[in-house]
């Protein structure tokens, strides 16, 4: 699997997750990516996100198709993950689905996250499919801001800026350039090569067994 690293990483070897917060199967892997991350955080091996563009810019007519498309997706990761979902959104006579503005926020936030940029991709996912609000307005993370420690103020004018637009860009043209065509894709990067832990839902243990086999066989 090619790849080129034009982002910084600290770690030799980590997982990639390769997600957006408005991709209904990314939030129902989340609780499982949180388990992964910690257990591997044990054993020296980092977790980075690179975010999706699932839709960027969207455009979509929010008409009755696209609404049962949406609820027929949700219910399915419902069933699947048990997660959580409201279904307010779809009593709203508009609504544009472009999810850069949720991807940009994760990329304006990491310089406050820490290791807490998992968690705050997860706190957007929760807003957005339970509480039903918009993710493109930026009112929508003034209490996450809160939530996380993060000036709201300063958070704003990073998410405004045109290099973080431009970073975000970045990331989704990353990941295409990697051949990743559907979220959540978990990858495992071990040098400057690269393995496919999961593209799709997966739960925990299933993503732990296979990223053991490619230690094992690194090892060998």
């Amino acid at each position: 699997m090619g790849m080129e690293f034009n982002y910084n990483s600290e770690n030799n070897s980590e997982i990639i997750y390769v997600g957006d917060p408005m991709c209904s199967w990314c939030y129902g892997i989340a609780p499982q990516l949180i388990l992964l991350r910690d257990y591997f955080k044990e054993k020296a091996i980092g977790f980075k996100i690179v975010v999706g563009g699932l839709r960027p810019g969207g455009g979509d007519p929010w008409n009755d198709e696209m609404k049962s498309f949406l609820k027929h997706h949700w219910e399915e990761v419902h069933k699947m993950s048990g997660q959580p979902f409201g279904y307010g959104l779809f009593k709203k006579e508009g609504f544009n689905y472009d999810t850069e503005p949720a991807c940009r926020a994760v990329v304006a936030a990491r310089p406050w996250l820490g290791n807490r940029e998992l968690e705050f991709f997860e706190a957007i996912q929760k807003k957005f499919y339970v509480d039903s609000e918009d993710p493109s307005t930026i009112r929508f993370y003034n209490d996450l801001c809160t939530k996380f420690d993060i000036d709201f103020e300063l958070f704003t004018k990073k998410y405004q800026n045109q290099t973080v637009v431009n970073d975000t860009y970045d990331e989704f043209r990353l990941n295409r350039q990697w051949g990743v065509r559907g979220y959540p894709t978990v990858l495992f990067r071990t040098g400057d090569e690269l393995y496919l832990i999961t593209n799709g839902y997966a739960k925990f243990d299933q993503m732990k067994i296979r990223l053991l086999e490619i230690l094992d066989q690194k090892a060998v």
